[in-house]
């Protein structure tokens, strides 16, 4: 049985219920995290936060939780769940309104939701076990604020389904100047000729956390090359290896997009050294 947090209380996850009328179910109006966990220890939990924090702001909720708060709440999930490979979803939106309006309702609670679950055992700089991906590609038709973590993930849903409907694992995302930004729930890497290539932060993507910490280990490490600029998708075509990165994939790497085969179609030597590097280093932030 799953443990769960609702408003205050901790109780079975079959038994926690939000109201029809909370603006997090009639309007996607809230933001998110999720932290992945193993044996008890958290990755990115910090930057995790902030980036929550950041959200909360950017769309005016106002919740008066610090990163300790946040920290008692994860690690009691943990504890109550059985401390093996977990998932710690962190779920705040607006509240409940008595009546469905656009407009902000003033004298509300936020709604806080939290929940664990079982997550595979972390990727291995290995190879012959890793986790390779097939992926397709297509126009970004999302909307202009995807830096922001919201609880409002249709546009994401949809080009996941688009990928996942033609046998894919994901779908890699292209602005109308035919411009790498991200992929439906990750980010995105090229690598060509041993550097390390990523999109920029901007409005067109979300500043994912182990985008964040691959970026950090890797130039801390400085034995590979790493630049954040513009990727073009004839770039993304012509890679030697491509990526993609999520709290849960770690760095995972994509061997084909739309059935043509990245490079020569196998892991990369550069994945190999650069997951080594992360999983040494991920449980420091």
């Amino acid at each position: 049985m799953s443990i769960a947090f609702l408003d205050g209380t901790y109780l079975p996850l079959e038994e926690a219920k939000i109201s029809p009328m909370d603006r997090g179910f009639l309007f996607g109006d809230g933001i998110y995290e999720v932290v992945p966990s193993y044996a008890g220890n958290m990755v990115g939990f910090a930057p995790h936060i902030a980036r929550m924090q950041d959200g909360l702001a950017a769309v005016g909720i106002n919740l008066d939780w610090s990163e300790t708060d946040w920290a008692e709440l994860c690690n009691r999930l943990i504890n109550e769940n059985g401390a093996g490979n977990l998932g710690i979803y962190l779920h705040v939106s607006r509240g409940a309104d008595s009546r469905r309006f656009h407009g902000f309702p003033v004298n509300i609670a936020p709604t806080v939701f939290a929940f664990a679950f079982d997550i595979p055992p972390p990727p291995v700089a290995d190879k012959a076990r890793a986790n390779s991906y097939r992926v397709s590609s297509a126009r970004d038709l999302r909307w202009e604020r995807c830096q922001i973590k919201s609880t409002a993930l249709l546009g994401n849903v949809l080009h996941f389904q688009q990928g996942y409907e033609n046998g894919h694992d994901e779908t890699i995302l292209f602005n109308a100047n035919n411009e790498l930004t991200e992929a439906s729930a990750c980010n995105a890497f090229i690598v060509k000729n041993g550097t390390v290539i990523t999109p920029p932060l901007d409005n067109q993507l979300l500043a994912g956390i182990t985008r964040h910490i691959v970026l950090d280990i890797l130039r801390r490490d400085g034995s590979i090359a790493v630049e954040e600029r513009v990727v073009t998708m004839d770039e993304v075509t012509s890679a030697d290896e491509v990526w993609i990165t999520s709290s849960s994939k770690e760095i995972a790497p994509v061997i084909e997009i739309d059935g043509v085969a990245v490079g020569d179609g196998k892991v990369g030597d550069v994945w190999l050294a650069a997951q080594a590097l992360y999983s040494a280093g991920k449980f420091n932030y």
